[in-house]
């Protein structure tokens, strides 16, 4: 099979366009898509190829051109709603949770939402506390919609595509840290299925859980506990919700061990949520508590040392590795 080595804004860009070339349906709208190419480039060449009845440049007026959207849903086309930050979709989150998650349920069924919403989440270089915000476990505590959150360009490109493909509201989450990392994909035309979690490293000593950008943290993590001897297992969500609780209990049937690994807040995120799926399905399994590994319940500061104190880090998840399993 080819490969393509390719950064994630460009896996990106090409799930958006193999999909509009598939269903003309599919339309991107936001702010500065079009003529900006937009704020991370994901969108770049796009307007040129689609012209400006798909490749839809708004105002600033999330709210507003969020409503539209998920009125076009509802009728027949397939929107891709960019945030610039998913911080800007606060301003726009009665439209999503009041509209886009509860249309089908309220109609009993005749209006289906088939639509994204994507875009930068999570910590960036000193953006501070207003554009920091992890969305994940926000978006996910309510019923009828799909959150996903991918850590790589592989992933990025065939969950994008099976999220366009849903008939369901899907929240897209890419972390701005990630759109310049690269990784060979292939060529031809592939999908990732939602729901499905990845065994990323197999290990036997001690299982850990994470997503989206705290990948890389938790892959050093791997690494170094290597050097010590302990094998980890490193497993990536990919996709928060729905969660695929089978694959985390399988591996932590047979480490005996867990550390959970997220970017956002510890209290009420979904590390919790993992970590009360594991006690319920692997309680008898389990040798030690469920350590969690999550960003300190303060808001973000702009400090770069302070950011780094506040965040997950490798050396943090190796400490509550060696701590959980008591090494």
């Amino acid at each position: 099979m080819a490969k393509q080595r390719i950064e994630m804004r460009e896996a990106l860009r090409q799930a958006i366009d193999e999909e509009m070339t598939r269903d003309e349906t599919v339309f991107v709208m936001g702010e500065e898509v079009a003529e900006y190419n937009g704020a991370y480039k994901v969108t770049k060449g796009l307007l040129d190829k689609w012209g400006s009845k798909r490749i839809v440049d708004t105002p600033i007026s999330e709210l507003g051109f969020t409503g539209l959207a998920i009125g076009a849903a509802m009728t027949g086309l397939r929107p891709i709603v960019e945030f610039m930050s998913f911080n800007f979709s606060f301003v726009a989150i009665d439209q999503i949770i009041s509209n886009a998650m509860k249309m089908y349920y309220m109609s009993g069924g005749r209006y289906r939402v088939p639509i994204v919403f994507r875009g930068p989440n999570g910590a960036a270089a000193q953006v501070s506390s207003q554009h920091s915000h992890c969305v994940e476990a926000l978006y996910a505590n309510l019923p009828g919609v799909i959150v996903i959150a991918p850590s790589n360009p592989y992933d990025a490109k065939g969950l994008f595509k099976s999220a366009i493909r849903n008939n369901n509201p899907v929240i897209f989450l890419e972390s701005e840290l990630d759109y310049g990392f690269q990784e060979e994909i292939p060529t031809e035309e592939y999908l990732v299925p939602i729901g499905k979690a990845k065994i990323v490293r197999e290990g036997k000593d001690v299982t850990i859980v994470s997503h989206s950008h705290m990948m890389r943290h938790a892959m050093e993590a791997t690494e170094k506990l290597a050097q010590k001897g302990i094998r980890a297992e490193l497993i990536d969500l990919r996709t928060i919700k729905p969660l695929d609780t089978a694959t985390v209990a399988q591996s932590v049937r047979k480490t005996h061990f867990c550390v959970l690994v997220e970017e956002g807040h510890i209290f009420a995120g979904i590390s919790a949520e993992v970590g009360f799926q594991i006690q319920q399905h692997c309680f008898d399994f389990l040798d030690a508590p469920v350590a969690r590994v999550c960003q300190m319940e303060t808001p973000m500061p702009y400090s770069k040392n302070l950011e780094r104190e506040t965040l997950p880090t490798p050396d943090k998840i190796v400490q509550a590795a060696l701590h959980t399993i008591g090494a």
